[in-house]
């Protein structure tokens, strides 16, 4: 049986992105070639301004790029029309961001329950299935509790449930941790690899937090728009409160 490491899900090529403002363009993105693989934990980090950030959200189909291409399980995403990005958007891809983006007046459930609405499942079997997936992350007895009742781990751990919603081949986590402290981002980043693995789905962190590390397979590193390393796993000597082998 193939490596399902070694199977492409996502390619990225000659990725450049540009944004004129008034007389000068910014080249967010300089040319970038990039393979993702199945089941894979990849992190992109770098500085401010390194580019991180329009990566991932051309990668996740949030924003096109000026030139180059992506593809998503073959796909070329620059001819599908715009209903074949949002079903690609809602069905393959999930999303967990930095601000959790819970929507204050719904309870824990609702809030996990959009996705499944949006891809067209009965509002009982969406209400089950969040139920469930609130289970996994440990907020099966907190369903009925709205943002506001949670602390900030309790509603990410909410986020991380409506991305895995729809059952996503993709997650998409840009600084999943960076409201969080450092306990309660270490158990977002155990939970993130436990539930990753045991769903056999590619997970892409857009990141600054060097915890990240322990847990990628790859590291993707950016600088001014272009990809100046990519380490694997084996690559990086970690070790409590240091890191050894970056770029």
């Amino acid at each position: 049986m193939a490596n399902l490491k070694q199977e492409p899900i996502i390619t990225a090529e000659g990725l450049k992105r540009r944004y004129v403002m008034g007389s000068e363009t910014v080249w967010a993105l300089a040319g970038v070639d990039l393979t993702i693989y199945r089941g894979e934990y990849l992190s992109i980090m770098g500085p401010s301004g390194s580019g991180k950030s329009t990566l991932f959200n051309i990668v996740g189909g949030l924003d096109k790029p000026s030139e180059g291409e992506v593809y998503i399980d073959g796909a070329r995403i620059s001819q599908l029309n715009p209903r074949q990005i949002a079903y690609l958007r809602c069905r393959k891809i999930g999303y967990i961001f930095q601000t959790f983006n819970l929507i204050g007046v719904m309870s824990a459930a609702e809030n996990v329950m959009l996705p499944m609405v949006f891809a067209g499942m009965s509002d009982k079997d969406a209400q089950d299935k969040a139920r469930q997936i609130l289970d996994r992350v440990g907020l099966g007895e907190r369903w009925d509790h709205r943002p506001t009742e949670l602390s900030g781990g309790q509603q990410q751990r909410v986020a991380i449930a409506r991305s895995l919603a729809n059952d996503p081949a993709i997650i998409l986590a840009d600084e999943p941790t960076g409201n969080l402290d450092l306990k309660t981002g270490e158990e977002i980043i155990g939970m993130l690899k436990l539930l990753a693995a045991e769903a056999g789905v590619t997970v892409i962190s857009a990141t600054h937090d060097h915890k990240m590390l322990a847990v990628s397979d790859r590291v993707v590193y950016l600088t001014d728009g272009k990809i100046v390393d990519i380490k694997g796993r084996e690559e990086l000597q970690i070790s409590f409160g240091t890191i050894d082998g970056e770029a």
